[in-house]
């Protein structure tokens, strides 16, 4: 077996790694240092402008409070934009725009309400280079991202074990969601029968077949019986080219030092046995990192790969989820009741417009009712304004579907700006309901869905919410491909779920109803 691996390595090659070489996790936390820097120099170097302020420690130690606020506003409103995703932060474009924008929100309400602010200069004019400082830091920052951190010195170089389905997904999910951070070199797998075979070229099941791949068209992790037909699977844009495997569990050692990987992806779904583990030991010791493929792809996408998990089920299962205390539950609790009151004296306002405007368009009842499964499995009433024609569904359960003919044109503007969901304040006074949380499922739809999709009623572990993860990253659903990956953003919002969490949940919903990008 020695002589074959040869075969496959690159003669020569160097066996050191850089030291430079970031994680995903490494480089947000490198961009946000680089962020709060640049906005925090902004506000003092604007500040230095004025006399009776200098420009050294002393003014960060005086006056922390303004500092401390201007950095959890920007934190709040740059993940409400996206600015800590990889694949926009490497391009300078996309990188440009999502910094503008949050940086506009958070310049603007710290300048802009002097009762929630700190007590800045009394003139908020002495700050009027304030705004144009800070997007030229923020700005400088991220170019200086997107030139160092693309370079070869700060990629980590990656060998996956396993060339299946498992260990394609996470090649799929390093170059679209990775952002150059991760360079694959390669694969490794026991089956004599892959070896030099390129990964893309091995069948759903793990056999060589010459025949395309068939992956989902609108869910590309789906299992394959949820999948549509006739879209064959390439190697992802962005991976090495081609991608071979390159030996067996044996040659991991020696392949590591020939192309100096630094991180392991152990993207197998059965046990770990004792012969593997003791190897996996031995590359420990080479200073390599190894991580499961179901933790790494969480950490990419923000989603949990149910459909991978195999024999890890606990990934996948958020045993000891935030709301299983009883003090996280008293203070989502207190915030979903004051958020439904405000929300409720907002509805109250605009009702009588709202309801207006549905009947002129569409004579019938106002509000519409529907039976979802919330926490526990118990059923209940959402509350709604109808959206659509009377009777739209004669007796049968229907998905919804993208320009549905059965929506009312004043109900294509309600869903847009998510307006129709509003009643739904009176489900989380009630408790049925929460602010945030995974989006209650009809029954007809969950029973089906449960027997297909695995870990699917683990969803029912909080309440359901209005605003979600999976509604605000992924938008709603109209078929099982969709609810798997509803599913996967709903599992990692149970897993890590929080008020901060929330708090940007909320944000992401607030700026999607603002500019229509409900449904």
């Amino acid at each position: 077996m020695k002589a074959e691996v040869e075969e496959f390595v690159l003669p020569g090659e160097r066996t050191t790694r850089s030291f430079l070489s970031l994680s995903s996790p490494d480089r947000r936390a490198f961009l946000l240092a680089v962020d709060l820097l640049a906005l925090n120099a902004g506000l003092a170097v604007s500040l230095a402008f004025r006399k009776q302020y200098e420009l050294n420690a002393q003014l960060l130690l005086r006056y922390p409070l303004w500092f401390i606020l201007l950095s959890l506003l920007w934190l709040l409103w740059a993940r409400a934009f996206d600015a800590y995703d990889l694949r926009l932060a490497g391009r300078f474009g996309s990188s440009a725009r999502a910094v503008f924008l949050a940086g506009a929100l958070t310049v603007g309400i710290y300048l802009l309400i002097p009762y929630i602010t700190p007590p800045l200069p009394s003139s908020r004019s002495a700050l009027f280079a304030f705004p144009l400082l800070a997007f030229a830091f923020l700005l400088v920052g991220r170019g200086l991202y997107c030139v160092a951190l693309t370079q070869p010195a700060f990629h980590r170089r990656v060998l996956i074990i396993g060339a299946g389905w498992a260990g394609r997904t996470i090649a799929e999910a390093l170059a679209g969601h990775g952002d150059g951070t991760y360079q694959v070199v390669g694969f490794v797998d026991d089956d004599p029968a892959k070896l030099g075979k390129g990964a893309w070229e091995i069948g759903n099941r793990g056999e060589f077949t010459s025949a395309p791949l068939h992956v989902c068209t609108r869910a590309p992790k789906a299992p394959q019986h949820l999948c549509s037909e006739s879209t064959p699977a390439p190697p992802p844009p962005g991976t090495s080219a081609p991608l071979l495997v390159l030996g067996n569990r044996h040659s991991l050692p020696a392949l590591i030092r020939q192309h100096r990987v630094d991180t392991l992806i152990l993207a197998i779904t059965h046990d770990v046995n004792g012969e593997l583990l003791q190897t996996l030991m031995d590359c420990l010791e080479l200073g390599v990192e190894i991580v499961p493929m179901p933790v790494l792809y969480e950490q990419l996408t923000s989603r949990v790969p149910v459909e991978h998990v195999g024999s890890n089920w606990y990934v996948a299962m958020p045993l000891d989820h935030p709301q299983t205390k009883p003090l996280n539950r008293a203070v989502k609790r207190a915030f979903d009741i004051v958020g439904a009151a405000l929300g409720l004296l907002f509805l109250a306002l605009a009702f009588p417009f709202i309801a207006l405007a549905i009947y002129l368009d569409s004579p019938g009842p106002i509000f519409y009712t529907q039976e979802r499964v919330g926490q526990g499995g118990r059923v209940f009433k959402v509350y709604k304004f109808r959206s659509m024609v009377p009777n739209a569904e004669q007796g049968r359960a229907v998905w919804a579907q993208e320009n549905d003919p059965r929506v009312t044109r004043v109900g294509r503007i309600l869903r847009k700006a998510h307006i129709d969901e509003f009643p739904q304040f009176l489900n989380i006074l009630k408790g049925e309901m929460s602010a945030v949380g995974p989006r209650p499922e009809r029954p007809e739809f969950v029973e089906e869905l449960a027997r297909e999709i695995p870990f699917y009623r683990v969803r029912h572990a909080v309440k359901p919410g209005m605003a979600g993860w999976g509604l605000v990253k992924q938008g709603y659903g109209s078929s099982k491909e969709d609810a798997l990956l509803k599913l996967q953003y709903d599992l990692y919002y149970i897993k890590h779920q929080s008020l901060w969490l929330d708090l940007v949940i909320l944000l992401k919903t607030i700026v999607d109803t603002f500019t229509l990008q409900g449904r």
